[in-house]
């Protein structure tokens, strides 16, 4: 019995891992016949779930926490709305951040169905074209939703306001906060209350990006910077083309570099919804790191973010795959420990199968052996693990790689990875407790993506890593 025990942990260890040894994947039903494009996830009472569809219904689901899936039922809520991305509940209301406007409604006659809607703001522009979307946050600690709007076609602004985020106050009033934008694929914040959002590859955008939504700043695309006119708000930068961020930045001080670029192609390629993981370990060991949707490759990306010289910058890594659509939303349930996602093929294909989906992720309670952080040091980086490393594998620089490179700052569509260098990792300490590797490196590049693999790294135990890539950028480099 000795024998075969061993024998079966050993296969264990040399087997690849794979999603389903860490994370449960399911899908929730939906209710027959409907189009359910999600757009929107709210967390209500009592374990209801509210969604909303790209063609405008809201609807209330129930049973989405229960073991037996089977017992999942939906309720319509509301209709006619107008493409929600944005969506919470507060207080007996759902508000809604919708292409026009901001909206709040509530059931106040107990009729199952929505009887009251109140319009909060609907001071930006819009017109018929497609891509004027408007992705909304959960309130901030004031009570703020922030509201970040898409250019008109992705690369014009034929309405007001568009390129821009705007705050809507309790009472209705619309401040202009950031400008620079292009196209967003949502915004959330992270466990210190800074918010952030997912902008798209194109114009002035060489590969999509996390950003840092810091009040004032410009986010590097020019196209609606006409609108700083109408209301008290300083010009913005007119940033060089055929350039590079940190070269417009050093120029700019208001230009805020992107805080984790996600290379085009090898960490997705249409980031989306974020959300913080504050759920105490509940959904595995990933303290106050974000989660970030994406759309055409059907998975959720990890983000590990700090501080250097006052600027946000940090490292991706890839995590969950597999999803059925192209995903839009993602919502963490902080005290279940449930992740619920949602979204959509139509308009942009992705590698899910399904026209659209909804989903939850629940986590086995065993921790894969991973890349927990990745932190920058004025001569190279610290790298964190989930579990205690072999040093005879983490302290040989020679299982490590790395390549840096950045993009053209431009008004052509996107852009390849210029400027590509060969930094050399010339020794590896592994600390005390095996947890973290000090990682010394020769030709860091301020300001360059810097792609780390470690695929000969084990664990103590023997496991090789789940995901052997991380990719930091490094806007930054400490004193």
């Amino acid at each position: 019995m000795r024998l075969l025990l061993s024998i079966l942990f050993t296969a264990t260890l040399t087997r690849a891992a794979a999603q389903s040894d860490f994370y449960l994947r399911e899908e929730i039903p939906l209710p027959p016949g409907e189009v359910m494009e999600i757009g929107s996830i709210a967390l209500m009472p009592e374990q209801k779930i509210a969604v909303t569809t790209r063609r405008g219904d809201l609807w209330i689901c129930s049973g989405a926490y229960s073991e037996d899936l089977g017992k999942v039922t939906w309720k319509k809520f509301a209709q006619g709305l107008h493409e929600p991305f944005g969506m919470f509940w507060k207080a007996g209301w759902l508000y809604l951040t919708q292409r026009p406007e901001v909206t709040r409604l509530k059931d106040s006659t107990g009729g199952g169905l929505a009887d009251t809607f109140e319009t909060i703001n609907s001071d930006w522009g819009i017109n018929g074209d497609y891509h004027e979307y408007a992705f909304g946050s959960d309130p901030d600690k004031n009570g703020d939703i922030w509201v970040v709007l898409c250019l008109t076609g992705s690369a014009g602004a034929a309405s007001d306001w568009r390129g821009w985020c705007v705050r809507v106050t309790p009472d209705g009033k619309m401040i202009p906060t950031c400008s620079g934008i292009r196209s967003p694929g949502g915004i959330g914040f992270n466990s210190s209350g800074d918010v952030f959002y997912t902008d798209n590859q194109g114009p002035w955008n060489g590969s999509s990006a996390l950003k840092w939504l810091k009040p004032g700043s410009f986010q590097g695309n020019p196209t609606g910077n006409k609108f700083a006119k109408l209301a008290n708000f300083p010009s913005p930068p007119d940033v060089a083309d055929k350039s590079r961020i940190l070269a417009e930045r050093i120029k700019h001080p208001t230009f805020i570099p992107p805080a984790v670029v996600f290379p085009h192609g090898k960490v997705g390629q249409s980031p989306t919804g974020i959300v913080c993981d504050q759920s105490n370990g509940k959904f595995g060991p990933w303290k106050n790191q974000l989660y970030v949707g994406e759309q055409t490759h059907s998975q959720v990306q990890r983000v590990a973010l700090e501080q250097v010289n006052g600027i946000y910058q940090g490292a991706v890594f890839p995590f969950l795959d597999g999803f059925e659509a192209g995903l839009i939303p993602v919502r963490l349930d902080q005290e279940a420990g449930l992740l619920f996602v949602g979204g959509s093929n139509r308009g942009w294909a992705s590698r899910g199968s399904k026209p659209f989906t909804f989903e939850r992720v629940k986590w086995k309670g065993r921790t894969p052996f991973e890349i927990q952080t990745m932190t920058a040091n004025n001569d190279g980086f610290t790298i964190t693990f989930t579990e205690p490393v072999d040093p005879s594998t983490a302290g040989n620089p020679a299982v490590y790689t790395m390549e840096a490179w950045t993009y053209i700052l431009q008004s052509d569509y996107g852009s390849p990875e210029v400027d590509k260098v060969t930094p050399r990792i010339t020794a590896a300490n592994v600390s005390s407790d095996r947890k973290s590797v000090r990682l010394k490196v020769d030709g860091l590049v301020r300001g360059h993506v810097h792609h780390l693999t470690a695929k000969g790294v084990t664990a103590a135990a023997g496991q090789a890593l789940w995901h052997s890539d991380a990719y930091y950028t490094l806007n930054e480099i400490p004193r």
